[in-house]
């Protein structure tokens, strides 16, 4: 059995009557005495597994992007007249995690040029339907009310600043 945390490596072998645990990492002394549980993880892996438990961190708060809702979604995106940038996530995708960090990058440098929001494809299910929602994450942008761009997948900012300069551009 295996497991990750911050680039640290935790193994644990048990057998009957024997038990072995293994623990790799350069900040941990290999020289301190390895508990083992009965069934599975080393001590040290239970710990880290419980301490990840209890440590809630949430990045759809700290957005600097609007979320836009269903009942919001015309007077927000399609009545706009500056173009619009809408991602679709859900709460519980990682990747998306790392493009709502894009995201409020492209919010503060496109300020003014472009409007950036956020919808919960789980909250939301009429609009991601609306609009072919299989997966997320998925940026579209929007000008005058008509789906210009889609970028499906966790993609680098360049990939995202094309995109909208082109829509800004046309």
């Amino acid at each position: 059995m295996a497991a990750s945390c911050c680039s640290t490596a935790l193994f644990s072998f048990s057998r009957p009557n024997t038990s072995y645990g293994v623990v790799s990492s350069s900040s941990v002394s290999l020289s301190l005495p390895q508990q083992t549980h009965q069934f599975g993880l080393s001590f040290r892996a239970q710990r880290r597994l419980e301490a990840r438990k209890s440590v809630r961190v949430s990045c759809i708060g700290d957005n600097k992007t609007a979320a836009v809702t269903g009942k919001s979604w015309d007077k927000l995106v399609l009545d706009s007249e500056t173009p619009v940038l809408v991602e679709f996530y859900a709460s519980w995708c990682g990747p998306c995690r790392m493009v709502h960090r894009v995201i409020d990058e492209i919010a503060t440098d496109y300020s003014g040029r472009l409007k950036c929001f956020v919808l919960n494809a789980d909250n939301d299910p009429r609009i991601a339907e609306d609009y072919d929602i299989k997966a997320v994450p998925v940026v579209m942008l929007f000008k005058n009310g008509v789906k210009l761009e889609s970028i499906v997948g966790t993609m680098p900012k360049e990939f995202y600043v094309a995109a909208i300069e082109r829509v800004l551009a046309s």
